[in-house]
C-alpha cells in the first residue's frame, strides 16, 4: 500500500515559531521557524518513509467561506515580520528537498488536504496528515491518520477514528457539527454564544448527532437560557457547520503522481542548510565532505620534522602557531604547523629557530602564508627574532567582517562556524583551568595540523563569501594590512613613567583617605564605604534619602542610583567621586604597575581587532582606550605615558568631531555640509538654527544643549535620554529634537531610510562596506526593537569613523616610511593617535600627520585633525 503524508504547511511553521526561540542566521535572517519546520521535515522522512508527499499552503488572506461570512478568521492577530519573513525560505527548504508543495487561490491548505485525502482513499492509499489544527480530524478514516502537534512540533497527538470516539464519542464527520455548535475563536466561527465543547458534546449526544438535529429538537433542550441561546442563533450553527467543513473536491491541478517523492539529494540539502546555519543538523551528514570540508586526517597523514629545509613550503602555505596562553608577548610556543599541496608538517620552536630555511621562508614576502590572527603571527615570531611577512589571508579576520556579531573565541569557534568540523577544541586536547596541561608532541601535532589544514581549506569558501558581500577589498586593504601596524605597535610597546605612577598611587591613596574621612563624618559613623549593605542603611535610614531602587538583599546604591540623588546630600558626590578614585587606583595605578615591563618599563597593550561590532579597536593587558578622563586624577594617569628614548616628544593627533562629519556626508544634510565646509563651530551652527538666533547671540547653555542633540543624533538618542542628559522635561527634549530635524531634514530622512533599509535587509554597512546584522529590528518586544532602531541608526556613523582611522593609522606607517623618520605610532585612542618621535621631527609631523589623516578618504566635507605635543601623552592633549 502506498503511503501519502500531508502536511498543513502555514500551521506547522505557526507552531515551529512559537515553539522555538527567535534565532537568526549571521545574515540576520530569523530561522525558528524554518529550523522546526525541517526538523519536521527530517522526522517525517524517518519515521513515515512516505512514498507520496505533499506540503500545502493557504494561498492569501481571502478564501470563498469569506464571501459567506466576511469575518471569518477576522480575530487574527497580523502575522509576526519575523515569521512572515521566514516562509519564502521554507518553500526553498521543501525545493531542496524536493519535497512538491501546493497552494491555490481562494482555498486554504485545509480544502487542498481534504481533498487529495479523497482521491488517495479511493485509491486505496494509507495517509497521514500533520497539522497544529484540529479542524483536519474531520478527516480521519480508517485509512487516514491525523497528527496535531502539541508542545512544538515534535510532540504529536495521533488521531483515529477509535481515539475520537474515546475522546469526544463521535465520529470523525462529526467534528464539523461539534464546531458548528461551539464555534472555533481561532478562525472567528461565531457557533452558539455561551455554547463550548461541552455543552455541544452534550447536545449532539443528546439530540441525534448532527446540528441539524439538535436545532430540530431546540424546544426540548433544558436549561431555559441554554435553550433560547441555541432557538435565536439556528442561523449562526448552521454557517458555522458551513465554515468549519473542509472542501474534499476542491478544484486543485495537482494529482497523486504529482506527489510521488523519490528521496532527498544531499548535494541540494547541504547548501541550504549552511546558509540558515543550522549546525546540528549539518552533523547527520557528516560524511559528506561538501558539508564539513574533512581530510581524513590519520596520523601517518602528516610528519614531525626535526629539520627544515626549502622543500617543504609550497608557494603558497597554510601557517598555524600555538601558543601556550592568548599573551602573546610574554607566551612559550607550543608547536608551529603548516600545510600545503607539499603535505601537513609539525614542528617545534626549537626546530624552528635551527632552520635557516624557516627563517627565510617566513620573512619572503613573495611567498604566500594563509593563517589564523595575523597580528599573533608576526608578534610571535618577531621574538624568535622573525620578521613574518607574506600574509596574505586571515581566517580569524574574514570569520569577523562576515559577521562582527559571532563572537572570535578561538580557533575552533571560527572553524566550526564556517562548518569545518573534523576539529577538536582546545579544552578537548589540553584539559581546562588547572587541569590544563600539554599532551604528548604527537597529540599536539595532530591537533595543530588539522588547524593548519581548516586553514588552508576554509580560505576559499571565505574568500567568495567576503567578495559576495563586496567585503573582500575591506579585508585586503584595510584589516589585513591593520593587523601588520598594530603588530608593531605592540612590539614597540609604550615606555611608562614607573616612578611617577608611584608617586600618583600614594598621592591616590591620600586623597581617598581623606574622602573617607569626610564621607564618615557627612554620615556621622564610621561604616564600611564598599559594602552595599552599610552604605544603603547609612543613605536611606540614617540619612533618610529617598529609596530610588530595591534588590532582593536590601536597597540598591548602583552609580545610576546615586547619580538621581546627586546634590539631594552632599555624602553623594563625595562617595561617587571616592569610588571613581578607587577605580583608578585598582584599575590603572595598580594595573599598570602590574603589566609594566620591569627591564625595559615598557607596557605592551594588546589591540583587539575582532572583538566591537562596530569596527572599533579595543585594548588589553592595559586597557588604554577606556582611561577615565572626566576626573583630574583621571586625566593625570596620561602624564606616566612618556616617550621612550632622550630628547623625543609625545605627538598626539585627533580627528575633530569625525562622527559629526561622517552623518553629513551620509545624510548628505545641505546645512550639515555646509557648516563644515565654512568650518563653522558646528554646535554654534545648530544652536543657531535651532534657536532661530545669530551667531553672537548663542549663549553657552544653548551651546551645550546643541552639543547634547547633534552627539546625542549620533546615536538615535530618545527624548528620555535627552531630557536625563540636559536636566529638562521629554516634552522640552522632543521639542528640542523636533527642531533639530527641521533644521536638518535629511537627517531625519536618514535616520528613517537607514531603518527601513535594515528592516529589509537584515544588516548596515559602513562607508568601506563593513557590516553589522541587526535582527533584532524586527522584534515584537518594543523595547528590542528600539535599541535595534538605534543601533541600525548609530553604526554606520561610528563603523564609518573606525573604518576612517583604521585607514589613516594603514596610511601613516607608509608615510612614515617614505619620509624615512624614525617617528613611531604607539597607540590608537578612539579617533586619536599617538607618536613618539626624535624633537627635531616634530615640526614635520604637524604637517604630514594632518595632511595624512585629513585625506584618508574623501568626503564631501572635509576631515580635520588637531594636533599638539609634549614631554608626556597628558601634554599632548
Amino acid at each position: 500500500m502506498n503511503k501519502l503524508v500531508l502536511i498543513d504547511g502555514n500551521s506547522i511553521a505557526n507552531r515551529a515559531f512559537y515553539a522555538l526561540p527567535l534565532l537568526s542566521n549571521h545574515k540576520g535572517i530569523h530561522t525558528n521557524a524554518i529550523l522546526g519546520f525541517t526538523m519536521m521535515v527530517n522526522n517525517v522522512i524517518t519515521n513515515e518513509q512516505p512514498d507520496h508527499i505533499l506540503v500545502a499552503f493557504d494561498a492569501g488572506k481571502t478564501t470563498f467561506r469569506h464571501k459567506t461570512y466576511k469575518e471569518y478568521k477576522g480575530g487574527r492577530q497580523k502575522t509576526p515580520p519575523e515569521l512572515s519573513e521566514q516562509f519564502p525560505f521554507i518553500r526553498e527548504l521543501l525545493d531542496a528537498y524536493d519535497i512538491p508543495r501546493y497552494e491555490l487561490a481562494d482555498y486554504e491548505a485545509d480544502d487542498i488536504i481534504g481533498t487529495l485525502t479523497n482521491r488517495a482513499e479511493k485509491e486505496d492509499f494509507e495517509i497521514v496528515i500533520i497539522t497544529g489544527d484540529r479542524d483536519l480530524t474531520q478527516l480521519v478514516s480508517e485509512k487516514t491518520t491525523v497528527y496535531i502537534t502539541k508542545k512544538g512540533i515534535a510532540d504529536m497527538e495521533k488521531n483515529t477514528p477509535k481515539t475520537l470516539q474515546e475522546k469526544y464519542g463521535l465520529h470523525p464527520h462529526q467534528i464539523i457539527d461539534m464546531k458548528g455548535l461551539m464555534g472555533d475563536l481561532s478562525d472567528n466561527i461565531p457557533g452558539i454564544p455561551g455554547v463550548g465543547e461541552k455543552t455541544a458534546l452534550k447536545l449532539l449526544h443528546q439530540f441525534g448527532g448532527t446540528v441539524e438535529s439538535v436545532l430540530e429538537h431546540s424546544d426540548e433542550i433544558s436549561g431555559k437560557k441554554l435553550k433560547e441561546k441555541v432557538e435565536e442563533n439556528k442561523e449562526s450553527a448552521i454557517l458555522s457547520k458551513k465554515l468549519a467543513t473542509i472542501h474534499t473536491d476542491s478544484p486543485i491541478e495537482v494529482n497523486l503522481k504529482d506527489t510521488k517523492y523519490n528521496g532527498y539529494q544531499e548535494e541540494k540539502v547541504i547548501p541550504f542548510l549552511k546558509e540558515m546555519e543550522f549546525k546540528q543538523m549539518l552533523r547527520n551528514f557528516e560524511d559528506s565532505e561538501q558539508i564539513t570540508n574533512k581530510a581524513k586526517l590519520e596520523a601517518t597523514d602528516f610528519e614531525i620534522l626535526t629539520e627544515i629545509k626549502a622543500e617543504h613550503f609550497a608557494k603558497e602555505t597554510a601557517l598555524y602557531i600555538e601558543l601556550e596562553n592568548d599573551n602573546y608577548h610574554t607566551a612559550n610556543f607550543v608547536g608551529i604547523a603548516i600545510h600545503s599541496e607539499k603535505g601537513s608538517f609539525f614542528f617545534s620552536k626549537e626546530t624552528a629557530l635551527k632552520s635557516s630555511d624557516f627563517k627565510k621562508w617566513l620573512e619572503d614576502e613573495k611567498q604566500t602564508k594563509l593563517v589564523y590572527d595575523a597580528k599573533k603571527i608576526i608578534v610571535s615570531t618577531n621574538r624568535l627574532g622573525i620578521k613574518g611577512q607574506g600574509i596574505t589571508f586571515d581566517i580569524m579576520l574574514a570569520s569577523y567582517l562576515l559577521n562582527p556579531s559571532e563572537s572570535i573565541d578561538d580557533f575552533y569557534s571560527v572553524a566550526t562556524r564556517h562548518q569545518f568540523e573534523n576539529i577538536e577544541s582546545d579544552e578537548a586536547v589540553y584539559g581546562k583551568g588547572a587541569k590544563r596541561k600539554i599532551p604528548s608532541e604527537d597529540i599536539v601535532a595532530e591537533h595543530l595540523v588539522r588547524k593548519a589544514f581548516a586553514i588552508a581549506k576554509l580560505t576559499e569558501p571565505l574568500i567568495t563569501e567576503l567578495e559576495n558581500n563586496k567585503q573582500l577589498e575591506l579585508m585586503e586593504e584595510l584589516e589585513l594590512p591593520l593587523s601588520f601596524v598594530l603588530a608593531q605597535m605592540e612590539i614597540y610597546g609604550v615606555k611608562v613613567d614607573t616612578l611617577r605612577l608611584e608617586e600618583m598611587k600614594d598621592e591616590l591613596l591620600s586623597r581617598l583617605t581623606n574622602l573617607e574621612i569626610s564621607i564618615h563624618a557627612l554620615a556621622g559613623k564610621e561604616f564600611n564605604i564598599n559594602s552595599p549593605k552599610q552604605l544603603g542603611s547609612v543613605l536611606f535610614e540614617d540619612l533618610k534619602l529617598p529609596v530610588i531602587k530595591k534588590t532582593k538583599t536590601g536597597y540598591s546604591t548602583a552609580a545610576d542610583v546615586l547619580e538621581s540623588l546627586s546634590g539631594q546630600h552632599e555624602i553623594i558626590d563625595e562617595i561617587l567621586t571616592h569610588r571613581q578614585l578607587g577605580k583608578l587606583q585598582s584599575t590603572y595605578i595598580e594595573g599598570l604597575l602590574k603589566v609594566t615591563d620591569k627591564n625595559t618599563k615598557k607596557v605592551h597593550t594588546r589591540f583587539n581587532q575582532t572583538l566591537t561590532q562596530t569596527g572599533r579597536l579595543s585594548s588589553v593587558d592595559p586597557n588604554l582606550q577606556n582611561i577615565p578622563i572626566r576626573l583630574p586624577e583621571g586625566r593625570k594617569i596620561r602624564e606616566v605615558f612618556v616617550p621612550s628614548e632622550p630628547n623625543w616628544k609625545i605627538f598626539s593627533a585627533d580627528y575633530s568631531q569625525v562622527e559629526l562629519r561622517v552623518l553629513a556626508y551620509i545624510s548628505q544634510d545641505k546645512d550639515l555640509i555646509y557648516a563644515f565646509q565654512h568650518d563653522y563651530d558646528i554646535h554654534t551652527k545648530t544652536a543657531m538654527d535651532v534657536f532661530h538666533v545669530g551667531e553672537n547671540d548663542v549663549d553657552a547653555l544653548m551651546r551645550r544643549q546643541a552639543k547634547a542633540v547633534n552627539f546625542g543624533i549620533v546615536y538615535g538618542i530618545s527624548d528620555y535620554g535627552l531630557s536625563q542628559n540636559l536636566g529638562i522635561t521629554r516634552k522640552e527634549a522632543k521639542a528640542f529634537i523636533d527642531r533639530y530635524f527641521v533644521s536638518y531634514p535629511a537627517v531625519k530622512e536618514y535616520m528613517e531610510e537607514i531603518v527601513r533599509s535594515t528592516k529589509e535587509k537584515g544588516y548596515v554597512e559602513t562607508i568601506l562596506h563593513r557590516r553589522r546584522y541587526i535582527p533584532e529590528i524586527t522584534s515584537r518586544n518594543f523595547n528590542i526593537r528600539s535599541f535595534a532602531e538605534r543601533t541600525a541608526m548609530n553604526t554606520p556613523i561610528q563603523g564609518s569613523a573606525a573604518d576612517i582611522i583604521k585607514k589613516a593609522m594603514i596610511l601613516m606607517k607608509e608615510r612614515l616610511e617614505k619620509e624615512n623618520l624614525q617617528a613611531r605610532l604607539l597607540l590608537q585612542v578612539h579617533d586619536e593617535l599617538i607618536f613618539e618621535a626624535p624633537e627635531q621631527e616634530i615640526e614635520l609631523l604637524q604637517k604630514i600627520v594632518p595632511d595624512v589623516m585629513e585625506n584618508a578618504v574623501t568626503l564631501s566635507v572635509p576631515l580635520k585633525v588637531d594636533s599638539a605635543f609634549g614631554n608626556t601623552w597628558y601634554d599632548a592633549k
